[in-house]
């Protein structure tokens, strides 16, 4: 009997203790539900809005629909869920161990600006995008053919486009196909022009468009010549325009601009084609085909796609392995390095379909 009682008083004792600690940690959870007092973004501290997103270090961007805002980088400070908009803009200035510090907008206003502090959890930073994810068939619009079609929304009825690994760009460059660009001993750089020297003949080679603008002399570059095409190639820019193309210019008799593109040209003899990708100045990139027309000196346009979620890295390494497959190294849409940090690059296979043109 008496050990029967000792049982039942240990476990009242057992009991009451466990109810004594379930009492305890309801209090401090009330506690901390105290101290976590429901907050709206008025109070966040106010701070000048960007105006100038160059001076952005990093921009953060999420796949969530709603994200958390904290008042300081503490997973216990106050803090409150936004909606996520698409047109909303996360500018990332400092990092923390768990979080990033940003200047928001609200409502897109850039004099109603706050600082608040956001998880890593539930952003990437421009420097870490991947194509993971991403819809690389997506276009904006395309000309097939002298056809323009702004309805049609996908790369399938042009070929296959995929994600390929490095290792497997670096082997395929091995069997390119497309035609080098040569330099040509004859063209010489004399007072900051390109003159083409041969036999006591001196052609200067000028731009094809103004020579001059309010900051000065267009630039020209040399690149190099066709010996398809027969034609030199130069790489011209602007000091007050970010954009480039390459012009090509026949020099046989005398000097005559031919044809020009976007992007540094990948030439396939094979086809008699001119090629290029380039990053559009307003969304994503731009993929062109057209066939060189030599007895009429002109170029029939095959193919242009704007691709929307990749922009191009380095255009002078994408090539031809064959007449319907193409390769080209990018970069996530909206990615960036950001101080030392260098962005992900990503390769891309373009491959059209047999009977395309």
């Amino acid at each position: 009997m008496k050990i029967f009682n000792q049982i039942v008083i240990s476990s009242m004792v057992v009991f009451l203790g466990c109810n004594q600690q379930n009492k305890t940690s309801e209090t401090s959870k009330a506690e901390t539900e105290v101290k976590q007092k429901l907050i709206t973004l008025a109070d966040f501290k106010k701070i000048k809005g960007v105006d100038n997103v160059q001076e952005v270090p990093f921009q953060l961007f999420t796949k969530l629909d709603s994200v958390q805002f904290f008042v300081t980088p503490s997973k216990d400070a106050a803090h409150l869920k936004v909606a996520y908009n698409k047109f909303d803009n996360y500018y990332g200035f400092e990092e923390f161990e768990d979080f990033y510090s940003i200047h928001y907008s609200i409502n897109n206003n850039i004099s109603n600006s706050i600082e608040a502090f956001v998880l890593k959890s539930e952003f990437t930073p421009s420097f870490e995008l991947t194509l993971n994810g991403v819809d690389l068939y997506e276009i904006r619009s395309s000309t097939f053919k002298q056809s323009d079609d702004f309805k049609n929304k996908s790369f399938k009825k042009f070929g296959t486009i995929t994600e390929i690994s490095e290792q497997e760009f670096k082997t395929s460059s091995k069997n390119t196909i497309n035609e080098p660009l040569v330099k040509n001993p004859n063209m010489k750089l004399q007072d900051d022009n390109w003159v083409y020297i041969e036999n006591g003949r001196k052609e200067v080679i000028t731009q094809h468009e103004s020579i001059s603008t309010e900051t000065g002399p267009l630039a020209n570059e040399y690149v190099g010549r066709s010996p398809f095409l027969n034609l030199e190639v130069f790489k011209e820019n602007s000091d007050e325009v970010a954009e480039s193309y390459y012009s090509f210019y026949n020099i046989k008799n005398a000097v005559m601009f031919e044809l020009s593109t976007d992007g540094y040209p990948q030439i396939l003899p094979t086809k008699s084609w001119v090629t290029s990708v380039s990053s559009n100045n307003d969304v994503g990139s731009n993929f062109i085909i057209a066939k060189y027309l030599p007895q009429t000196k002109k170029q029939d346009n095959l193919l242009y796609v704007n691709f929307t979620n990749f922009k191009i890295a380095d255009d002078k390494k994408a090539f031809w392995t064959d007449n319907n497959t193409f390769y080209a190294e990018v970069f996530p849409l909206n990615s960036a390095a950001v101080n030392g940090k260098k962005q992900k690059t990503a390769y891309i296979k373009i491959q059209l379909k047999a009977d395309l043109f």
